[in-house]
């Protein structure tokens, strides 16, 4: 199967979701300016975000290889589009929550379906890891493109001005072109259908459960929550935190934004070839570390900021350059631990494991958003951010148990029990 057109169609479509997504940051700070809502209510929209894609993730992931991967990615962007288009005309809160609703769920769908065609187009674990990587660094050329995308149609000297909603105009182009690409791309899904015997759907659904009960899957799922949680919670209060508290105009802020997203994407591209070389967990250690320290060296860099006028690159602060830099530390886990988990099962699971994996992983970016919205409004955004030691801690320790139970993948009291997805499994092992 020739599979550049697929690899191109689904890299295309991360990219445009990850515009779309990560647009919330730019948005949060955007609704305050525009409609005059407070921080805890601006934080809002990454719950209408997070909830509707694991929601639409939960909800489909078990039969999803039923509807077809393709077909369940053509329907996301079609739908993407039509919501896009229709946002110049709308114009106020509710239109936007309803269009982060609409973005979750479409991603949704999107998320398990390409993790889903990696495990078809991919050879070996290797192969799983290296595609999935590089996906992922295409999401955060993505996230550093919306950046700038979205801040070009800001307005620093009127709060007031609708021409930020224009954006939409041309994410619906781009929705509508992945579209096209994507229905003339080929791609076999006879192997993910192999094994797909029953029409019970209710079966479908316990299997999933089935799965989660497993030590190793239920370790995974904790380091992929927290991750998300903490990676969400510096992402889309980053442009708030420039803004109140280094003093940077709204527009700067965004564009200033994008360095997480450059250092994320490059931290991604060197884990790819590092990863051949040391063991993952020793590398994700060591990332994490890292990440700790840059925290604990930037924030402090912060204080006394917001009182120097900034009329250009020159004049902002040192920490806002520095601080985005913990991106290219966290950058490795999240496709790493997902490769890993994903390889480690048969073609026939990965459509449920991936529904975990983006539900799991959606309420961790819900929860670390309102969180951080919260103590963003109440201590500051320095202690926000602060905060972010806490998750970091506990993904550190969340790994080592990871890590010991995929070398042990104890499995003899659930294969006792007669599930079938679990049998499967432990036959790998």
């Amino acid at each position: 199967m020739p599979v550049s057109r697929i690899k191109l169609s689904i890299f295309i479509n991360y990219f445009l979701f990850a515009v779309l997504l990560n647009s919330v940051g730019t948005v949060i700070l955007q609704v305050q300016r525009y409609f005059k809502v407070a921080e805890s209510s601006a934080a809002v929209l990454e719950a209408c975000k997070d909830i509707s894609i694991a929601a639409a993730s939960f909800l489909v992931a078990s039969f999803i290889v039923r509807i077809g991967y393709k077909k369940s990615m053509l329907a996301a962007l079609a739908f993407m589009s039509i919501a896009c288009f229709c946002m110049p005309f709308l114009k106020t809160f509710l239109a936007v929550k309803l269009l982060f609703v609409v973005t979750g769920v479409c991603f949704g769908l999107i998320k398990v379906s390409v993790f889903g065609t990696i495990g078809l187009i991919a050879k070996d674990e290797k192969s799983h890891i290296s595609i999935m990587n590089f996906i992922e660094s295409f999401f955060m050329i993505g996230i550093l493109s919306g950046n700038f995308i979205f801040s070009g149609y800001i307005d620093d000297s009127n709060a007031a001005s609708d021409n930020w909603f224009n954006v939409y105009y041309v994410l619906g182009m781009l929705s509508a072109s992945a579209f096209l690409l994507l229905l003339t791309a080929p791609l076999d899904e006879s192997a993910a259908r192999q094994h797909t015997k029953s029409d019970n759907i209710g079966k479908d659904f316990a299997n999933m459960f089935l799965l989660f009960l497993l030590p190793v899957v239920l370790s995974f799922i904790v380091c992929a929550f927290v991750y998300v949680l903490l990676e969400q919670s510096i992402m889309s209060w980053l442009p708030t935190f420039n803004n109140k508290v280094l003093g940077i105009p709204a527009s700067m802020s965004i564009q200033m934004a994008s360095i997480l997203a450059a250092s994320t994407a490059a931290g991604r591209f060197v884990a790819a070839v590092l990863i051949k070389k040391i063991s993952w967990f020793t590398l994700l250690c060591g990332c994490l570390v890292g990440a700790a320290g840059l925290v604990l060296i930037a924030l402090p860099l912060a204080s006394g900021a917001g009182i120097k006028i900034i009329n250009g690159w020159a004049d902002v602060p040192v920490a806002a350059y520095v601080f985005p830099l913990i991106g290219f530390f966290l950058a490795p886990v999240y496709p790493a631990i997902n490769s890993i988990i994903l390889s480690s099962l048969p073609k026939t699971k990965h459509g449920m494991m991936s529904g975990l994996i983006v539900v799991f992983s959606a309420l961790g970016g819900t929860l670390g958003s309102l969180v951080t919205g919260s103590i963003f409004q109440e201590y500051g955004g320095q202690v926000a951010f602060y905060f972010s030691l806490v998750p970091l801690a506990i993904l550190l320790a969340a790994l080592a148990v990871f890590r010991a139970q995929k070398n042990r993948v104890v499995l003899s009291e659930i294969v006792d029990a007669g599930m079938a997805p679990v049998k499967e499994m432990a036959n790998m092992h």
